[in-house]
């Protein structure tokens, strides 16, 4: 909903293009006389590749806490995804997931639900729905290349244009979007502003992904996964199956060092033979490739702790993967990105107070918070884990999480004190709550599955296709 018209003029400032820049202008746009964001790049006019968004070519879901956040600021934004050919998932229902504690069961009651999209897609609804609003300029083609002001507070920017041309653009509010190629930190520094703590955790995950034209439709088709057990003594292989917008699978497969997979387009089915069950191979084999094979190496976790400086210049803030990257295995990016503009919006609603800038800071890094919990809590688990290592603690709480899981095969109520997290619904800390704790105690109460478990209408597809090679329950 609209605000009354703000009674000074007021200029925002976003830099970066990316979806986290347009969900900023998203949360600001109806508070402030005029937002400019300003993109290095040009951008596309559909849902096609944007330039410097190589996770884009691996798989994306969107969790419920992310999709109703950008409900939120942008609302009719899901039911055009939806309409569009995305996938509403309900969770558990329509997923057919191989924890390494077991197969989880496919709950008649889901409690949550993702959204399932190509990148691309859901890039390019994001950017339709923002930038139509007249209130919000898109300046592209143009480079950020520094601030305006000193430690004490931020002006404007320093742009520049084609032809390297160099000219200044003032705002009372600057949102560094530019993702994990922020300058934030050296700008910071050139103002005297130091001892920012920052961190990064490398699993050593390579993600290898392609499209495929899905043998069966695609609407109500459940998400397929194979996670990986950083327990075995194998690599820590992994592997998931989307279905997405165009009857296509979204395929990503995983592997850490010493088992890593490659652009190798003839290798890529073989590989999936190699996670701890077949099911992807087998379903793979019936499906027809569309692409080639799209590989990264950037599956680093990365924070920046601004909120933890002792001096934060007014008129700055920092959102999305400026802040904070993380693993993408865990599909938590763009809802943290959401989840801190909403939280932004609703500090503008008294306009630029002085202290604004830091409180906003603050307030981004609560959603980043419990996304980092879950990113850190389950790499720190693998050997090849760079930049931290499990303590006494990380270990116990490992365990506990381990035995909930395994609870959480055949325990409704374990399955959705689960999601209610992964969804990012609820803080990590929900998970030791006295009733979640007794669950896990008690265990599962129905026995493990022994395989995947399909509806007979999906068994009843997958047998036309084949009279064999897709395990039956």
């Amino acid at each position: 909903m609209s605000e009354a018209p703000v009674s000074s003029p007021t200029r925002i400032v976003i830099i970066g293009g990316s979806i986290a820049g347009m969900l900023a202008g998203a949360a600001v746009k109806d508070r402030v006389s005029s937002v400019e964001i300003i993109e290095a790049h040009e951008l596309p006019d559909g849902p096609e590749p944007r330039t410097g968004v190589p996770q884009a070519a691996h798989i994306h879901f969107l969790h419920e806490g992310g999709a109703n956040a950008i409900e939120s600021l942008l609302p009719g934004t899901i039911d055009q995804l939806l309409a569009a050919g995305a996938n509403r998932i309900p969770m558990t229902t329509n997923m057919v997931i191989y924890s390494p504690e077991g197969w989880y069961r496919r709950w008649r009651n889901s409690t949550h639900f993702m959204i399932s999209a190509s990148r691309d897609l859901t890039d390019s609804v994001v950017r339709e729905q923002v930038s139509k609003d007249p209130q919000v300029r898109v300046r592209t083609n143009t480079k950020v290349v520094g601030l305006l002001g000193d430690h004490r507070k931020v002006t404007g920017v320093r742009v520049q244009i084609a032809g390297g041309t160099e000219t200044e653009v003032h705002a009372d509010l600057v949102i560094d979007a530019s993702g994990r190629s922020t300058r934030i930190p050296q700008w910071l520094t050139g103002m005297g502003i130091t001892g920012l703590a920052e961190k990064r955790i490398d699993s050593g995950l390579v993600y290898a992904s392609r499209f495929y034209r899905a043998p069966v439709p695609t609407h109500n088709w459940p998400m397929i996964g194979v996670q990986a057990a950083p327990r075995l003594p194998q690599p820590g292989n992994a592997g998931g199956i989307l279905p997405i917008e165009g009857n296509r699978w979204h395929v990503s497969l995983m592997g850490a060092p010493g088992g890593q997979p490659t652009r190798d387009a003839d290798a890529f089915e073989t590989f999936a033979r190699t996670l701890r069950h077949p099911i992807l191979a087998d379903l793979l084999a019936l499906a027809e490739p569309l692409t080639d094979v799209s590989v990264t190496h950037s599956t680093a976790n990365r924070r920046n702790f601004y909120e933890r400086l002792a001096t934060w210049p007014e008129g700055l803030v920092a959102l999305g993967d400026s802040v904070a990257s993380f693993n993408p295995v865990y599909a938590q990016g763009i809802a943290v990105t959401a989840q801190g503009a909403v939280a932004l919006r609703s500090l503008l609603v008294r306009g630029l107070t002085p202290g604004l800038a830091r409180r906003a800071q603050q307030a981004i890094a609560r959603p980043v918070d419990t996304a980092w919990t879950l990113a850190i809590g389950s790499d720190i688990q693998f050997r090849t884990t760079t930049g931290a290592s499990p303590n006494f603690a990380d270990r116990l709480l490992q365990r506990y999480v381990s035995r909930l899981s395994r609870t959480a095969t055949g325990s409704f109520h374990a399955a959705t004190a689960l999601t209610d997290v992964l969804a990012m619904k609820a803080a990590p800390t929900s998970l030791v709550t006295p009733r979640v704790l007794v669950t896990a105690l008690a265990g599962p109460l129905r026995p493990q599955l022994d395989g995947p478990q399909f509806t007979p209408a999906e068994r009843k597809l997958l047998n036309s296709l084949t009279t064999g090679g897709v395990p039956s329950e």
